[in-house]
């Protein structure tokens, strides 16, 4: 199995970061789709085996009612209401979904992610818009890592398994249900967690990265991701590279 270690974003700055990093999730494609320029520039600073993850913009995943829209810069988002979000495939989402394939195709990512927030609950609709969705857009060979918080484990799994969509989860809360037909594995870190809230200030101890390391070693992967998102995200990254070198 090849396991990628890596942060969620670019602590650091990207050049530095990819010098100590096979790996990276570009976080800030959920805020903001980047100018052609910019992605292209990102590809050129790394070497070329670096790999690149993108998170899929926050048009195709969270209504306007979510707070994160205030960070993305874009004017009048309130003229999205109703159109964007919860994965509902109105033309506003698909292009959406275009600009952020766009990304991927420009940075050669191989993964995309697509995060949905907890208000995206378990319901017909949402069930509904989760067929649709996954039936109309365009892969392009995009392996597509599937983040659902609090839905049933047995509903979580036939999606990721009627859509071939790996079941993104943090190992050390949940257990993953499904790696697609190529088998991989993609990991997310946050922390610890207190009933559903999580503490992303947590450092995870070495007793926890062996704990994690035997958990992924133990699930039938071709390949795994494993992507730190806590404050400490850049150390424990670093000394889960060193434990698995071990």
């Amino acid at each position: 199995m090849e396991i990628y270690v890596g942060c969620c974003g670019i602590p650091g700055g990207l050049k530095r970061y990819s010098e100590e990093f096979k790996v990276t999730e570009i976080n800030s494609t959920f805020y903001k789709i980047p100018k052609t320029e910019t992605v292209q520039r990102w590809r050129q600073i790394v070497s070329n085996d670096f790999i690149f993850t993108v998170k899929c913009h926050q048009a195709i995943t969270h209504p306007i009612t979510s707070p994160t829209w205030k960070k993305g810069g874009i004017k009048n988002f309130e003229e999205l209401k109703d159109k964007v979000g919860f994965l509902n495939p109105t033309k506003e989402v698909l292009e959406y979904w275009r600009k952020t394939v766009e990304v991927c195709k420009i940075l050669r990512a191989p993964l995309c992610l697509i995060q949905l927030p907890a208000s995206f609950v378990e319901n017909e609709k949402n069930i509904e818009n989760i067929r649709k969705f996954f039936s109309i857009i365009e892969r392009h060979d995009l392996a597509i890592a599937l983040e659902l918080r609090g839905w049933s484990r047995e509903r979580f799994r036939q999606m990721c398994e009627e859509f071939d969509l790996i079941s993104c989860v943090d190992p050390i809360k949940d257990e993953p249900l499904y790696f697609s037909k190529r088998k991989i594995g993609y990991y997310r870190l946050h922390g610890s967690y207190r009933g559903e809230k999580i503490n992303y200030r947590y450092k995870y101890s070495m007793e926890d990265l062996k704990k994690l390391k035997a958990m992924i070693e133990k699930y039938d992967c071709n390949m795994a991701y494993v992507m730190f998102n806590n404050s400490y995200m850049r150390e424990d990254a670093r000394q889960f590279i060193e434990l698995l070198s071990r």
